[in-house]
């Protein structure tokens, strides 16, 4: 056996913990960033925010006078001049120079990098001024909406009781999910509960607000608020409202499935009549719990603004989502003392370990928003025809052509479209709405597959009730417009935009 030497030349990439941070911050949504900026507030004493308002906090002096916190300490004074300076400099374009190239290699000064940057005037707002969109819109549940109608009745402590079970056993969507034998059943022997009595308390609970709540099934719930609006309505009105009843008590299926021509020939009945009942029937409301429930609505924030300036649409970020972070002045030069000193204590390597750390996660929180913002004008350049003209001016994007554009990887552009809002004058979009696939035209160019749904949208909204478009029809109608499409994947592009086929949208 033979011993041999062999030389082999290799190459990998190895992530240093900055890069893996930048990598994880530029993937983060805006709720998650601000959570992992919680916890690196939490983690690290030496990072701390800019508009923090113990910073500011009014302090009673030894001898009883009152100063505020920035002017009581050589630390705020420090803050303060930096942050003056980070704003000379134009914004935040001014502290990135200034943060990336200041402090060396070895140290950092607080008083010089690092101190400041994101969105201007943080500072100054009132921490109780909380926008709309801070506002928590409480709606009561249901079944608190059924309690206090039932308070005001004057229905005995059994009736009341009986309710009280009814209204436990309704379901999200104000359906009564148990029979009355069952609610009978549930009942203790010795308060003699008969079927009778879970009746009358079930016909007082079908009497409250909203029209149809406590019913057992869809038809009931249609007739349930029929019955209320015959009651409440001229004696004109009623032959239509009577139809209308017939028809969900009767005739329901037929209904869902459009069949207009036997319904006709079972009712006996005029188009005009069948007509006049199908609309009021579309009226009624087949859930009455929905919108009910004391929850907060859900708002998306979103990252940029596109803007229009002169012949042109410009991107911004966002200053509220731009947290204003900063390494904490007194103990930046704490830790520089003690490394001139050169103090070789335990203690010290850890301090300047978390000084490393703060210093990174600001770097690469500005790194994550300036990626943002470059991605986001590129796109912005692309599909200015978007902004300009809606939908249907969208043009075919793919990764790659944004990554040539910026300069970055395929994988980077992704993580920056995850997740990230772009506000535009059409509404709030993911920025993955702005990229879609090619169909081809008759031209020999390419269609985006978002401005062909636009499309499909579009001509579905003009069309008429009583014949509407089939697939087919719609091919033929993008076809004519030099677009190339399938039936099948007009069906697909329908189906996505959560349009009912042809003979669900037929009408009288």
């Amino acid at each position: 056996m033979k011993t041999s030497l062999q030389f082999r030349l290799s190459q990998h990439l190895a992530l240093t913990p900055q890069l893996q941070q930048s990598i994880r911050l530029l993937q983060l949504s805006t709720l998650e960033l601000n959570q992992e900026i919680e916890q690196a507030l939490v983690e690290n004493p030496l990072l701390e925010r800019e508009d923090d308002p113990l910073s500011t906090a009014m302090r009673v002096a030894s001898d009883g006078a009152i100063v505020s916190g920035s002017g009581s300490t050589s630390a705020g004074d420090s803050a303060d001049g930096a942050r003056a300076t980070a704003e000379g400099d134009g914004g935040p374009e001014g502290a990135q120079a200034g943060t990336l190239d200041g402090g060396g290699a070895d140290g950092f000064d607080g008083s010089e990098g690092y101190n400041d940057w994101g969105s201007p005037g943080r500072a100054d707002r009132d921490d109780d001024d909380t926008g709309p969109l801070n506002w928590a819109s409480v709606t009561p549940t249901l079944a608190e909406h059924l309690r206090s109608q039932l308070s005001v009745t004057q229905a005995s402590a059994r009736d009341r009781a009986l309710v009280e079970m009814l209204i436990e056993a309704l379901d999200e969507q104000g359906y009564l999910t148990s029979s009355v034998d069952e609610v009978c059943a549930m009942c203790p022997a010795e308060a003699q509960v008969e079927t009778d009595d879970v009746q009358a308390a079930l016909a007082l609970l079908q009497s409250f607000d909203p029209p149809g709540v406590g019913a057992r099934s869809p038809a009931e719930c249609l007739r349930l608020q029929l019955d209320l609006m015959r009651r409440a309505a001229a004696a004109a009105d009623w032959p239509a409202i009577d139809l209308a009843r017939r028809i969900v008590s009767e005739h329901l299926p037929l209904l869902a499935a459009r069949d207009f021509i036997k319904l006709r020939k079972l009712l006996d009945t005029t188009d005009d009549d069948l007509r006049a009942a199908h609309q009021l029937i579309r009226g009624l409301n087949p859930h009455p719990g929905v919108g009910f429930g004391g929850s907060s609505a859900d708002y998306v924030v979103p990252d940029i603004f596109v803007r229009r300036k002169g012949t042109r649409w410009v991107a911004q970020l966002n200053p509220d989502v731009m947290p204003r972070l900063r390494v904490n002045p007194a103990y930046a030069a704490a830790v520089k003392a003690e490394r001139k000193a050169d103090r070789s204590k335990e203690g010290q390597a850890t301090w300047s370990t978390r000084l490393q750390e703060a210093r990174w996660l600001i770097r690469n929180m500005q790194q994550r928003f300036d990626t943002i913002l470059r991605v986001s004008q590129a796109i912005v350049d692309r599909q200015s025809n978007f902004f300009s003209h809606g939908a249907v001016a969208m043009r075919p994007l793919v990764l790659r052509e944004i990554a040539d554009t910026v300069g970055l990887h395929e994988s980077t552009i992704s993580r920056v479209t995850s997740n990230k809002y772009m506000a535009t004058p059409f509404g709030v979009f993911e920025l993955k709405y702005f990229f879609g696939s090619h169909v081809a035209t008759e031209t020999g160019g390419a269609a985006s597959s978002t401005a062909i749904r636009a499309l499909i949208k579009q001509l579905i909204g003009a069309e008429d009730p009583k014949n509407p478009l089939s697939d087919s029809r719609l091919a033929e109608l993008l076809g004519e417009q030099g677009i190339v499409v399938a039936r099948r994947t007009v069906a697909k592009y329908r189906e996505a935009l959560k349009i009912a086929p042809v003979a669900m949208r037929k009408s009288l």
